[in-house]
């Protein structure tokens, strides 16, 4: 089965591809507007999309008369946000973030979440997350009066100890137990079963074929 996006409503494209790119990491993204109100939210059109600059990107969906959201808007205007990763313990509390709460709430008071002062950027990150990365605005793109996209430079990466093997910068990823977005509403992905494939060498391969 086929679809011709430029014919389907946006919903009916949101539903399909949210539904088939499975699963997305989630970006806990703490914020701070101008005026100092804390912000937190989940966004899962999120990733990583280079390592020079170490950069991340979002996609912030606005609001149905076109507005932005508290998130997007906080990071236009100061140019600071925290990206927090998921553990499965912090589920609920991430789940709570993404209330339908009037703008200029702080969710973080709202629900109790701990939280401690960045180093290099205003907005706090997330005590119990066990990988945070500060970051400051690199480029935004607004694709459409629905949409903005915006890049974001990783200035501090912080990891809990317990991950992280300092010296050889080995990160036990399974151990985090990092939760991701999957198909319909309210579905996450927890602990999956995972298979490794190490990358072939093109000289294996011609070596093998004789």
């Amino acid at each position: 089965m086929q679809f011709d996006f430029s014919r389907l409503a946006v919903a009916d494209r949101y539903k399909l591809m949210s539904a088939s790119i499975t699963p997305r990491p989630i970006a806990w993204v703490t914020s701070l507007s101008k005026a100092g109100i804390r912000n937190a939210a989940p966004y899962s059109f999120f990733n990583m999309m280079s390592a020079e600059p170490p950069l991340v990107a979002l996609g912030l969906m606005r609001r149905p008369d076109g507005a932005y959201k508290d998130t997007c808007a906080n990071i236009l205007e100061t140019g600071e946000f925290v990206v927090n990763l998921v553990a499965e313990a912090d589920l609920d509390a991430m789940n709570f973030t993404c209330i339908d709460a009037p703008p200029g709430i702080d969710e973080l008071h709202a629900g109790a979440i701990e939280t401690v002062a960045s180093i290099d950027v205003a907005p706090p990150r997330i005590v119990s997350a066990p990988v945070s990365m500060e970051c400051r605005l690199k480029h935004r793109i607004d694709v459409s009066d629905a949409s903005t996209v915006v890049l974001g430079e990783v200035t501090v990466f912080h990891i809990d100890d317990r991950f992280v093997d300092g010296e050889r910068l080995h990160v036990d990823a399974a151990a985090m137990g990092l939760v991701a977005r999957m198909h319909g509403a309210g579905w996450y992905a927890r602990r999956p079963n995972m298979v490794r494939r190490d990358r072939p060498a093109w000289a294996d391969f011609c070596e093998q074929a004789r």
